[in-house]
C-alpha cells in the first residue's frame, strides 16, 4: 500500500525540509494544492524546489486548477518538471470551485470544463512531440515519461470519470469517507472499461490530517476551516481532520480495502516535525 504526504501550505520556507525527511522515509509521494487567490505557494514553481532536492519521491499536484493556466504555457511547465524529477512527477488536475480564482485569472468559470478537456487534447499532443497549431512548432522540453507526465483527475462530478477514462491515467478522490469513496471508485472504473482501456485507472483517496499537541490540532483545524471557508461544509471539513495514529491507521485501512492503489495523507500543521509522526502513524 502506497502512503503520500500532501505538503502544508502555511509555511512555504519550510516545504524543504518537508521533502527532504519525506524523500529519506516510507512515503511514496508529496503532493501540493492550488488555488490562486488565496496564500498558498504557486504549486508547479514550488515543486520544482523538491524535484532538486530529493532523488525517489514522486511530486503531485492536488489538485492544479487547469484552466485558470494557459494550455502553453502549463505544457511546458509540466514537461519541464517530468524531466527536472526523472519521470517522478504526477499532474493532478481538475476544474476547482472558486468563482475568484476566475475572475483573478480572467477565465470565464462557465467553460470550465470545456476549457480542461480541449486543453488536455493539446496536452497530450504536445507531450508526443507534435505541433502545438500550423505554423507554430512543437513545445518543448520534452517530458521524461513517454507521451508525457502521469494524469490523475480529481473532483467529484460525473465529468471527471469520463476524463479519467479519456485522458487520464487515474483518479484522486478528496475528503470523503469509505462508503462515497468506493462508489466514486467503482464508477471511474466502469468509465474506464466502457472506453475500452487496458489494465484499469490509478485509485488514490486523500485525507485531511494532523498530529500532535491539542494546540497543534487546533491551529490545523483553524487552517482548513480558513482554506474552505467559501464553502458551506467548512466546519464538517475541520471536524472531520485525523488527529490521532489510530484514525490515520484505520483510514488508510479502510481504503486500502477499497481498492485505492495510495493513500495521501494531506497535512494541515507546517512542522516538518509531522513527517515522522504520521510515518509512525501510517506504517
Amino acid at each position: 500500500m502506497k502512503i503520500g504526504l500532501g505538503l502544508p501550505i502555511g509555511d512555504p520556507a519550510r516545504l524543504l525540509s518537508w521533502a527532504r525527511r519525506a524523500d529519506a522515509g516510507p512515503f511514496t509521494t508529496l503532493g501540493l494544492l492550488d488555488r490562486l487567490v488565496y496564500g498558498n505557494p504557486e504549486p508547479l514553481v514550488t515543486l520544482a524546489v523538491p524535484a532538486g532536492a530529493t532523488t525517489r519521491i514522486r511530486l503531485q499536484t492536488e489538485v492544479l486548477i487547469a484552466p485558470l493556466h494557459t494550455t502553453a504555457l502549463l505544457t511546458k511547465q509540466a514537461a519541464t518538471l517530468d524531466r527536472l524529477s526523472g519521470g517522478r512527477f504526477s499532474l493532478g488536475i481538475g476544474v476547482g470551485g472558486r468563482e475568484d480564482d476566475y475572475l483573478a485569472a480572467g477565465v470565464d468559470p462557465r467553460r470550465r470544463g470545456r476549457r480542461l478537456d480541449e486543453q488536455m487534447a493539446a496536452l497530450r499532443r504536445a507531450w508526443t512531440g507534435e505541433d502545438h497549431g500550423a505554423g507554430i512548432g512543437p513545445i518543448g522540453p520534452a517530458p521524461a515519461t513517454p507521451g508525457g507526465p502521469e494524469v490523475l483527475f480529481g473532483g467529484f462530478a460525473a465529468a471527471v470519470t469520463e476524463r479519467v477514462a479519456r485522458w487520464g491515467d487515474g483518479f484522486i478522490g478528496a475528503g470523503l469517507p469509505p462508503r462515497p469513496m468506493d462508489r466514486l471508485f467503482r464508477d471511474v472504473e466502469r468509465a474506464w472499461t466502457a472506453h475500452g482501456r487496458a489494465g484499469g485507472p490509478r485509485l488514490l483517496a486523500q485525507v485531511n490530517v494532523a498530529l500532535g499537541t491539542e494546540t497543534v490540532v487546533e491551529e490545523a483545524r483553524a487552517g482548513i476551516g480558513a482554506y474552505y471557508a467559501f464553502t458551506s461544509h467548512a466546519a464538517g471539513i475541520a471536524a472531520g481532520l485525523l488527529t490521532t495514529e489510530r484514525a490515520v491507521r484505520e483510514a488508510v485501512a479502510a481504503f486500502a480495502a477499497l481498492g485505492a492503489d495510495e493513500v495521501m495523507l494531506y497535512c494541515w500543521s507546517p512542522d516538518p516535525d509531522q513527517v515522522a509522526r504520521l510515518a509512525d502513524a501510517a506504517f
